[in-house]
C-alpha cells in the first residue's frame, strides 16, 4: 500500500524516527510548506472596474470573484532552477477568487456536507508496522518558533506534529478559529481543497493561471509580483516573516501568523494576498523539469509527480509563499517562483483559492 496516499508525510517522519526506520533520511517534510530552496508596465486589463457586472461575479460559495481576461505572458523566473526556462504561455479568460478561502467559508462547506478533512481522519496502524499505536493519532504539522537553532538544515527544529491540529484548531487543541473567521483556512491537504472547490462549482487554478493572475499584466521580470521594491512608503505589501528566522519574528507587517484576507493592497486585477499569508494549492503535479516542455497554451502540468529530493512522494504545486517566507531562508514568495507540497501533508501555513471557467 502506498502510504503517501493515505497519511500525512510528517507523521511518516515522526514514526520513522520512533521506530528507527532505515530510510528516514530520504523522507523529508515538503519544503514548500516549511522551507524553500536557497539558492511595471500597466496593461489594458488594469482598468478593470470592481463594480462591473461583466468583470466580477459572486461564486456559489458567496465569494467575490474577479474576471481575469486571457492573454500571453512570460512564465517563470531566472532566479529559481525549477522555474526555468522563462517561456511564453497563453491563458484563456477565467474567474478567480479575489482572496483566499476563509475559515468561515470552509466552515459553511463542512456544515453543508459533513466533510472530514485529512488531518481529522484516524490513522490505520497496519500502515505502520512496529509503531506505537498511541502515536498514530489524527493531527498535522504546526510551526513552533524555537528558542535557538543549530543551523537551518534541519527543519524539524521548528515544525512539530501536533495531535488534533486541524482547520478548526490550526495550532492544536488550545487554538481556535473563533475571531479568525476572516483569516484564510489552513491545515488542508490537497484533496480537502479540491473537495471544497467542487462543492462551490469551481476548481483549483493551474499554476500558469495562478502566475498570470499574480503578475497582473506586468510584462517585465520583477523581484516581487507588485514590483521591484520590498516596501512602499515604508509599509510591507505582503504578510511574510521579518526578523531572524525561525527564532524571532519582528512582525513589522503587523502579523505573526495568518492575516485576515484583504489586509494588504490588491494587485492591478483586484486580487489580494497573491504573495505571502498562506501557500495556495494549484492543480498541477510538481516536476522540476516541466517548463522545458510545457505547452504554449493553457498548460495543466505534467501527467504525474516527480521530485528528485523525495522520489516516492506525490506532490502538487503550491504558489505564493506564506507568513513564514523571508529572504534569508525561504525566498519562494518572489515572482515566478514555485513551491511544492506532498498531497496529504497539511500545515498551518497552506491554504487555497478557487477559479471558475467562463460559461
Amino acid at each position: 500500500m502506498n502510504i503517501f496516499k493515505s497519511i500525512p508525510l510528517f507523521i511518516i517522519i515522526f514514526v520513522s524516527c520512533q521506530s528507527g526506520a532505515k530510510n528516514k533520511e530520504t523522507v523529508n517534510f515538503p519544503d514548500s510548506a516549511a522551507m524553500c530552496y536557497t539558492s511595471a508596465i500597466p496593461s489594458r486589463f488594469s482598468a478593470i472596474q470592481k463594480d462591473s457586472l461583466e468583470k466580477n461575479m459572486i461564486g456559489e460559495d458567496k465569494s467575490e470573484m474577479v474576471m481575469i481576461e486571457g492573454g500571453t505572458f512570460e512564465m517563470g523566473s531566472n532566479s529559481f532552477q525549477d522555474a526555468q526556462p522563462i517561456h511564453k504561455v497563453t491563458i484563456n479568460s477565467f474567474y478567480m477568487d479575489a482572496h483566499e478561502v476563509t475559515n468561515a467559508q470552509f466552515e459553511a462547506f463542512v456544515k453543508a456536507t459533513g466533510y472530514v478533512t485529512v488531518a481529522e481522519r484516524p490513522l490505520d496502524p497496519k500502515d505502520f508496522p512496529g509503531a506505537d499505536p498511541s502515536l498514530l493519532v489524527p493531527g498535522s504539522a504546526v510551526f513552533k518558533a524555537p528558542n535557538q537553532v543549530q543551523g537551518l538544515q534541519n527543519h524539524l527544529q521548528w515544525w512539530e506534529y501536533v495531535p488534533d491540529a486541524n482547520w478548526r484548531q490550526p495550532e492544536g487543541p488550545n487554538s481556535s478559529i473563533k475571531g479568525r473567521e476572516n483569516h484564510p483556512v489552513t491545515q488542508l491537504a490537497y484533496q480537502d481543497a479540491e473537495a471544497y472547490a467542487k462543492w462551490a462549482g469551481k476548481r483549483l487554478p493551474t499554476e500558469a493561471e495562478w502566475e498570470y493572475a499574480a503578475k497582473a499584466g506586468k510584462h517585465q521580470q520583477e523581484t516581487y509580483y507588485w514590483g521591484s521594491e520590498k516596501l512602499e512608503n515604508g509599509k510591507w505589501l505582503a504578510n511574510i516573516y521579518q526578523g531572524e528566522f525561525p527564532t524571532k519574528n519582528s512582525k513589522e507587517d503587523g502579523f505573526e501568523n495568518t492575516a485576515p484576507v484583504k489586509s494588504f493592497p490588491p494587485n492591478a486585477y483586484g486580487l489580494y494576498d497573491m504573495e505571502g499569508n498562506v501557500w495556495e494549492w494549484c492543480s498541477d503535479y510538481y516536476r522540476p523539469d516541466f517548463y522545458q516542455n510545457s505547452p504554449k497554451e493553457n498548460p495543466k502540468g505534467p501527467a504525474d509527480s516527480y521530485d528528485p529530493q523525495e522520489p516516492g512522494a506525490i506532490k502538487r504545486v503550491q504558489r505564493g509563499g506564506s507568513f513564514l517566507c523571508n529572504d534569508n531562508y525561504c525566498e519562494r514568495y518572489k515572482a515566478g517562483s514555485r513551491g511544492k507540497g506532498e498531497i496529504n501533508s497539511p500545515t498551518n501555513n497552506v491554504g487555497f483559492r478557487c477559479v471558475k471557467d467562463l460559461s
